[in-house]
């Protein structure tokens, strides 16, 4: 799904955020989706709104986007508030979903020229801005082909290409890379990077820790509904627990005297004789300078000395007591959150 308009005449009305949400709810009947979730995100950065299948991530995006009212709460994009000004929101914004819809029948530049041409842009310039788009999503050699032929991550990248035919100042991003392989997923990376340089603020839903940890300023986890933790992927990873000191011995047989020397100085050293490395928890640069000191007065010879800090996963479990769950192979998912397709603004 892509949602896009005409952003040159609606731009950010202030300096504030570009995306702000507060204290929204979306309840369903009896069932509560989405329950009191707040962040902001500022002009030019990239939020990365993290937790399972099911976790109200895409009911957020939606109610952000316009697709769906919330039950209460409000959201602004832009400096417009999507329930008084829907308007002048999607003027302002684009919107990626899960699923690739352009015309499989048509061309990738088709697709463009058809897109730009709905928003009532200058035959001229859309042709310009098709050109761009398909070049810098590396897409110009499979511009006159049909999509039905391309690959999925073809597919993505002309998605994201289409949502940008009006350049909008936000972009929203619903699970971007599910269905990608590797590969695709790193590619797509790159080029969600270069948009954020160009100024682009993004807010992306994603499963993927990896994906969070490369390309979110900030992280909010969501789970069952509501942020359980937000901040930087460094500080939601210093919560889950201390970092730890990795020593890589050259010598074997100078293993047990780097042990020695680190058990003087440290509580705890875990030894992997295999691997010649000792590890050790640490509260962060200052042990690890304090420890590499140590050793450089020494004659023990290091391969390695580094700080090792928990990932993104063993955040999650701190959190929540078990791992986000990846989609199932490289397929799409299939949402467990009520649809709203049939709900209109009303």
């Amino acid at each position: 799904m892509t949602i896009t308009t005409d952003a040159r005449a609606v731009r950010d009305r202030s300096t504030g955020p570009a995306i702000e949400a507060e204290h929204l709810v979306k309840r369903f009947g009896d069932m509560t989706a989405v329950d009191d979730v707040s962040f902001s995100v500022p002009q030019g950065t990239v939020l990365g709104l993290l937790g399972p299948n099911g976790a109200g991530k895409t009911t957020t995006v939606r109610m952000m986007t316009t697709l769906s009212r919330p039950t209460s709460g409000s959201a602004r994009v832009a400096g417009h508030d999507v329930a008084r000004e829907p308007e002048l929101v999607r003027r302002s914004m684009g919107l990626t979903g899960q699923a690739a819809t352009v015309d499989e029948l048509l061309t990738g530049r088709e697709n463009l020229r058809m897109m730009g041409s709905l928003y009532g842009l200058p035959g001229g310039e859309v042709r310009r801005l098709s050109a761009e788009l398909l070049e810098r999503f590396s897409l110009t050699d499979a511009g006159n082909k049909v999509v039905k032929d391309y690959s999925g991550g073809m597919r993505r990248r002309l998605d994201l290409a289409v949502s940008l035919i009006a350049t909008p100042p936000v972009l929203f991003l619903d699970e971007p890379t599910t269905g990608l392989d590797p590969r695709s997923r790193v590619e797509l990376w790159d080029v969600l990077r270069g948009l954020v340089r160009d100024g682009t603020t993004l807010l992306l839903t994603t499963q993927y820790l990896e994906e969070a940890d490369q390309l979110a300023d900030r992280i909010v986890v969501i789970d069952h509904g509501r942020i359980i933790a937000q901040g930087t992927p460094l500080e939601l990873k210093d919560q889950s627990g201390k970092a730890a000191i990795v020593l890589t011995v050259s010598h074997a047989d100078q293993l047990e005297a780097a042990r020695a020397l680190l058990a003087a100085h440290v509580p705890e050293v875990h030894v992997d004789v295999a691997a010649r490395q000792l590890t050790a928890p640490a509260d962060g640069l200052s042990d690890m300078t304090r420890v590499a000191t140590v050793f450089e007065r020494s004659e023990i010879v290091l391969d390695d000395l580094g700080l090792q800090r928990p990932s993104l996963d063993d955040v999650f479990l701190s959190l929540t007591g078990h791992r986000a769950e990846p989609p199932a192979g490289d397929s799409a998912e299939t949402p467990t959150e009520p649809s709203t397709q049939t709900e209109e603004q009303r």
